[in-house]
C-alpha cells in the first residue's frame, strides 16, 4: 500500500495544454461523470482532468484539490459556431444601422469587426485556391473539361439559348468498318488509346521472308486446281532491348617481324567510323538529354550498368562539339519562323549559374535585370509548325521582336498569341495581338467550388467556343471558314456572356475585390484580345501549343537543374528547338541530328535545304547517297 503524503505535500503536475504546473484550488467534490472524475484507488485519489495526464494526487482533504488552472479544456471541446456566409451589401447594411443606433465608437468597432471579417475570409478562399493550384502542380489535374468541373447537373447540359455549337455529322460514304471501331455509345475511341499497329513502327529494321516451298504461279497445294498470286505480307513485330549507346571494339591483328622489328597491323573496315564517337552517338546523347530530360550523369549509370561506359563529362564533351555544326540549320529555322503567319510566344524560369549570385556576369544591355528566362516561340504557317528555345535574361516578348527582326517587309503583321503579361507585348513588335482564352478560363475553373452557379455560366458559354472551334478543326475548314463559323454559332453566346459579366457589376453582384471578381475583371479587360478569334481569320483560341513546347525546356530543368554557362544554355536551346519541330512535323529528330552531323558540308552551303520537313528529300539527291 502506498505511503500516504504529508498534507502540505503537492506532487508536481503540468498542463497539457500550456505545460504550466497545477495550482490550489479550493472547491466542493465534483458529481460521478463529471468534467473532473474523482476516483479511488488503494487510498488514492485520482483527479483526472480531461485531455490531461492522469497524476495521482494524495487524499488531503475531502474538500482540498489541486487543479490546474487552465481552459485550454474549455477551447478546445467548446462546440464550435457556425461559419455563415454574408455577402458585402448585408454587411454596409448592418454597419449603416449601427452607426444610426448606436454610438459613434461602437459603430466604428462593428465596422472595422466587418472589415477585418471580410479580409480575413478573402485571405481564406485565396489560400484555399492556392493550395488547390499546388496540389494540381504537384499532382497534376484530373481534366479541366466543363462536363467534370461543372458535373452533370442541369445546368450543365442545358446550353446556353444564345448560342449552339455545330455537331461533326461525318461523310456520307462512311463504311461499315468505321463504324465497327466506334464504341457502344456512338463515339469514336479517345485520340492516343488502342495498340500500335505495325505502321507504326516506322523507325522498326524492316526484314523481308520469302515462302520456303511456295512462289507466285505455283498451283495450289490445297486444292491442286488454282493458281497462287501475291497478297500483302503479314507483318509480325518483335521489340528486342538493346543500351542507348552500344559500342564495338575492334581487335586488329598485328605481326612483328622478328628479325627487323617491324610491325604491321591490320586496316580498319570501312563501315568502323574515323572519330570515337560518331554521328549517331552525338545525336542520340543530345536527344537524351534535351529531348528527353536525361542527366549526364544518369545516362553514365544506366550505360555504367550496362558495361559500356560513358561518363559525363565525356558526354558534354562529345555535344559540345557535334554543336557547331546545328547552328547554320538553327538561324535559318529562325529566319524561316519571322516569317510565319501566327506567332506564340510565352516563358518559364530557367537557372544559368554564371548569370546569377554576387559574381554573376552583368547583362550588357540591361545590368540590373537578375531574372533569367526560357522563352518558347512557335511559328506556323502553310500547315507547317516551327520551335524556338531561348534561355537568358530576355523575356518572351523581346526574343519575339528578336526573331521579327528577320522577317520579311512585304509581309502583313502577323498574329501574336500570348497571355496578357505586359513583357509578352513590347510595342515595337507590331504584331495583331490575341490573348489566350484558355488562361481567362482556367481562373473560373479554380474558383467553381466557391462560385459554381457563376462559373458554371461562364464554363457552358466557352464550351460552345470550343466545340465549334474543333468542329471547324474536324471538317478540315479554311481560316475565312472557320472565322465564318465561329461568328454565326459562336459570336451570340460570347455577346450574351460579355453582357452578363458587366451585369455582374453593374448591379452589384460580385464583389470587385473577391475571386469572382477578379476573374470576370480579367475576362472584360482583355474582352478585345480574347475574342480576336471572332474579328481576324486564323486568330487561334489559345497558347497551349507553346505552353506544351515548353514542357521540354521544363522537364530539362526538373532533371538536370540548371545550366552552367550561357554557352551551354545556347547548345541546349539549339538541341531543342531542332528536336521539338521534328516533332511538330513528323520527322525522326534522331535521324535528322545524325544526318546534320554527317554532312556539315552541304548543311552550313544550303540550311534551307536541311530543315525537318525536307532534309529526307536532300539527303537522297546527294551524289554519295546509298
Amino acid at each position: 500500500m502506498r505511503e500516504m503524503l504529508p498534507r502540505n505535500a503537492w506532487l508536481l503536475i503540468n498542463c497539457r495544454f500550456c505545460s504550466r504546473p497545477a495550482t490550489r484550488s479550493e472547491r466542493e467534490l465534483p458529481p460521478i461523470g463529471g468534467p473532473w472524475a474523482p476516483r479511488l484507488d488503494c487510498r488514492i485519489r485520482q483527479l483526472l482532468l480531461p485531455r490531461c495526464d492522469n497524476q495521482g494526487i494524495s487524499s488531503l482533504s475531502e474538500r482540498t484539490w489541486r487543479l490546474c488552472v487552465c481552459h485550454g479544456w474549455w477551447i478546445m471541446n467548446r462546440k464550435k459556431p457556425e461559419v455563415m456566409e454574408v455577402d458585402h451589401k448585408r454587411l454596409q447594411d448592418v454597419a449603416d444601422r449601427a452607426r444610426q443606433s448606436l454610438a459613434l465608437q461602437d459603430a466604428e468597432l462593428i465596422e472595422r469587426v466587418f472589415e477585418s471579417y471580410e479580409y480575413v475570409a478573402g485571405l481564406i478562399q485565396e489560400k484555399n485556391m492556392s493550395i488547390g493550384r499546388l496540389q494540381k502542380m504537384l499532382f497534376g489535374a484530373k481534366t479541366e473539361k466543363t462536363r467534370q468541373v461543372v458535373g452533370n447537373s442541369d445546368q450543365a447540359d442545358a446550353e446556353p439559348n444564345s448560342g449552339k455549337s455545330v455537331e461533326h455529322t461525318g461523310d456520307a460514304g462512311e463504311t461499315e468498318s468505321d463504324e465497327s471501331d466506334k464504341k457502344p455509345n456512338g463515339k469514336p475511341p479517345p485520340r492516343g488509346h488502342g495498340r500500335n499497329g505495325a505502321d507504326a513502327y516506322r523507325g522498326a529494321e524492316q526484314i523481308e521472308i520469302p515462302h520456303r516451298s511456295l512462289h507466285v504461279g505455283d498451283p495450289c497445294p490445297e486444292c491442286g486446281k488454282g493458281t497462287l498470286y501475291q497478297k500483302p505480307p503479314r507483318t509480325v513485330v518483335r521489340i528486342t532491348g538493346q543500351a542507348p549507346l552500344g559500342a564495338r571494339t575492334y581487335a586488329l591483328e598485328r605481326l612483328r617481324c622478328g628479325l627487323c622489328g617491324e610491325v604491321f597491323t591490320a586496316a580498319l573496315p570501312q563501315e568502323a567510323s574515323r572519330e570515337k564517337y560518331d554521328a549517331r552517338a552525338g545525336a542520340m546523347i543530345g536527344l537524351l538529354k534535351y529531348g528527353s530530360g536525361l542527366p549526364f550523369n544518369r545516362l553514365q549509370g544506366l550505360q555504367g550498368n550496362l558495361e559500356i561506359p560513358l561518363p559525363a563529362s565525356t558526354q558534354w564533351d562529345v555535344v559540345s562539339t557535334f554543336a557547331p555544326l546545328l547552328n547554320p540549320a538553327f538561324e535559318d529555322l529562325m529566319r524561316e519562323a519571322a516569317q510565319g503567319t501566327i506567332l506564340y510566344n510565352d516563358d518559364t524560369t530557367v537557372k544559368i549559374l554564371t548569370l546569377m549570385g554576387e559574381r554573376r556576369i552583368p547583362f550588357v544591355d540591361n545590368p540590373d535585370r537578375t531574372g533569367l528566362f526560357t522563352s518558347g516561340v512557335i511559328s506556323t504557317r502553310d500547315g507547317r509548325r516551327i520551335a524556338l528555345f531561348f534561355s537568358s535574361h530576355r523575356h518572351a516578348g523581346e526574343n519575339l521582336a528578336e526573331v521579327l527582326k528577320q522577317r520579311a517587309a512585304e509581309l502583313e503583321s502577323p498574329i501574336q498569341m500570348c497571355d496578357a503579361l505586359a513583357r509578352n507585348m513590347p510595342r515595337e513588335l507590331g504584331t495583331i495581338v490575341a490573348n489566350c482564352l484558355a488562361h481567362a478560363r482556367r481562373q473560373f475553373v479554380e474558383i467553381h467550388d466557391l462560385f459554381p452557379a457563376e462559373c458554371g455560366h461562364v464554363l457552358e458559354a466557352l464550351k460552345i467556343v470550343y466545340k465549334n472551334d474543333a468542329a471547324a478543326r474536324k471538317e478540315g475548314l479554311s481560316s475565312e471558314e472557320r472565322l465564318e463559323l465561329h461568328q454565326a454559332h459562336s459570336q451570340p453566346a460570347m455577346t450574351e456572356l460579355k453582357s452578363w459579366l458587366h451585369r455582374q457589376f453593374d448591379e452589384k453582384l460580385v464583389e470587385p475585390n473577391s475571386a469572382l471578381g477578379t476573374a470576370v475583371n480579367y475576362l472584360l479587360r482583355h474582352w478585345e484580345k480574347l475574342t480576336l478569334f471572332l474579328h481576324k481569320a486564323g486568330a487561334p483560341l489559345d497558347n497551349n501549343i507553346c505552353e506544351r513546347a515548353l514542357k521540354k525546356a521544363i522537364c530539362h530543368r526538373k532533371n538536370s537543374l540548371f545550366y552552367r554557362t550561357q554557352n551551354g544554355a545556347r547548345i541546349g536551346d539549339m538541341f531543342m528547338s531542332l528536336i521539338h519541330t521534328c516533332e511538330l512535323n513528323q520527322a525522326n529528330p534522331f535521324d535528322y541530328l545524325t544526318e546534320l552531323f554527317r554532312h556539315p558540308g552541304e548543311v552550313a552551303a544550303h540550311p534551307e535545304r536541311f530543315l525537318p520537313w525536307n532534309y529526307r528529300q536532300t539527303i537522297a539527291e546527294l551524289p554519295n547517297a546509298a
